[in-house]
């Protein structure tokens, strides 16, 4: 079994607890503003130049990449194998970032995408999708903390807050492709 000293020398930029909280609750509430902005606020961008239309098979596939990455550190967490989850867990964590970065992106220049199914799965569609946006919302700042109580190697508090950060971060990745994959039949 790996010794925290086996992991590296501790980071996190020396930030107090309660330092570490105001950044994750900025960095929260800036990308929510961000995303509320660009899907509420702001007229579609259809004058773009940019095409941007492959972007959400690309976001699909981040969030399964994300969530195949966090069952693997999961796995790999159990059997006490931690420098490995933690290059997993740092995967899946990079994953999801590049997923928020093509999701902005593609919504800046497209907009918004409507959902045009009928019937029984147009309400399947809009549950997945509205318990998708409330879990996600509150998956980021779980991560970030999540994340830097790992970076300050405080493993009491990491796999306290980890044990809720996991199941909702899964969930979102899992449902994130769920929605691609709705919007997709959706539109024939």
């Amino acid at each position: 079994m790996q010794t925290t000293s086996d992991l590296g020398p501790p980071s996190a930029g020396g930030l107090s607890d309660r330092a570490a909280y105001a950044v994750v609750g900025a960095i929260s509430i800036v990308a929510l503003a961000v995303l509320a902005y660009i899907l509420l606020i702001r007229e579609s961008g259809e004058s773009a130049t940019a095409d941007l239309r492959f972007m959400p098979a690309v976001n699909a596939s981040l969030n399964g990449t994300a969530a195949l990455l966090l069952v693997a550190g999961w796995r790999a967490i159990r059997a006490g194998r931690r420098t490995l989850h933690m290059y997993l867990m740092v995967a899946a964590f990079l994953a999801s970032a590049l997923f928020l970065v093509g999701y902005l992106a593609y919504h800046y220049v497209h907009g918004d995408t409507k959902y045009l199914g009928q019937g029984w799965l147009r309400p399947v569609y809009f549950f997945i999708l509205i318990s998708h946006i409330l879990t996600s919302a509150l998956a980021l700042p779980l991560c970030l903390t999540t994340l830097f109580f790992a970076l300050r190697r405080r493993f009491d508090r990491h796999r306290r807050i980890a044990r809720i950060a996991l199941p909702i971060w899964l969930y979102v990745s899992v449902t994130g492709v769920l929605v691609f994959f709705f919007l997709r039949a959706s539109y024939g």
